[in-house]
């Protein structure tokens, strides 16, 4: 059984996997400062109302950012204490590449993006390839403005867009942008496709890499974009 731990940004979600389905999830909106206070009791309350112990677990994943450095570093230490205390695999995974293996296919590209604060966001580029999006571009900071301009063709957009975004891409679509912003329910980052991500990894490559300690919070560099 694994354990899937996401509190990256204001979402806060845990998911359980059997390997072969998801068993169990939460997903709630949680306060940036006070996730860490509530999630140990948070996968109590999942283990026991899935009638699973702690002793069950056989491996964990954590989401590993870009988000916010309060909820990523509680996440991530919880995650490989549990790990390391008990000598399980850990996957790291990035918050935009659990946006993405959540979106079915779509015309053109895909977009997912994270808030990052003072209206900017951090997103990255997706192709449909081999039945799966595959990433082809690092995660940049940038504005909504940028962001707009950056796209060369037909995009779907997912993941956290604030009101000022959605107004902001209405816009661009008015103007003639090739933009087209995913469902809510789509946006919506959820640990279920953490651990089937996680799952994924675990069964194509070699189990040492996913060592507790090798795994670290995924931050992008910030810099004045005013």
């Amino acid at each position: 059984m694994l354990l899937a731990i996401d509190t990256a940004t204001q979402y806060a979600s845990l998911a359980l996997h059997d390997s072969h389905a998801v068993a169990a999830e939460d997903t709630w909106r949680a306060p940036m400062h006070g996730v860490g206070a509530e999630l140990a009791s948070a996968i109590q309350h999942l283990l026991g109302r899935s009638g699973i112990t702690i002793d069950q677990l056989t491996a964990l994943a954590v989401c590993i950012g870009p988000g916010s450095f309060t909820g990523l570093r509680s996440g991530i230490a919880l995650a490989k204490g549990i790990a390391g205390a008990r000598g399980l695999p850990l996957v790291g995974v990035s918050s935009l590449d659990v946006l993405a293996s959540a979106h079915p296919q779509a015309s053109g590209g895909l977009i997912a993006v994270v808030q990052a604060g003072r209206g900017r966001v951090i997103a990255a580029s997706y192709q449909w390839r081999k039945g799966r999006w595959k990433s082809r571009s690092e995660p940049l900071l940038m504005t909504w403005d940028m962001l707009i301009a950056s796209i060369d063709g037909p995009a779907t957009l997912t993941g956290e867009i604030s009101d000022a975004g959605l107004e902001t891409l209405q816009m661009a679509r008015e103007q003639g942008a090739p933009i087209h912003v995913s469902a809510g329910a789509l946006r919506l980052r959820r640990a279920g496709f953490l651990a089937e991500e996680a799952w994924n990894q675990l069964q194509s490559r070699s189990a040492e890499i996913f060592e507790a300690d090798h795994v670290v919070p995924l931050y992008v560099k910030t810099k004045d974009l005013s």
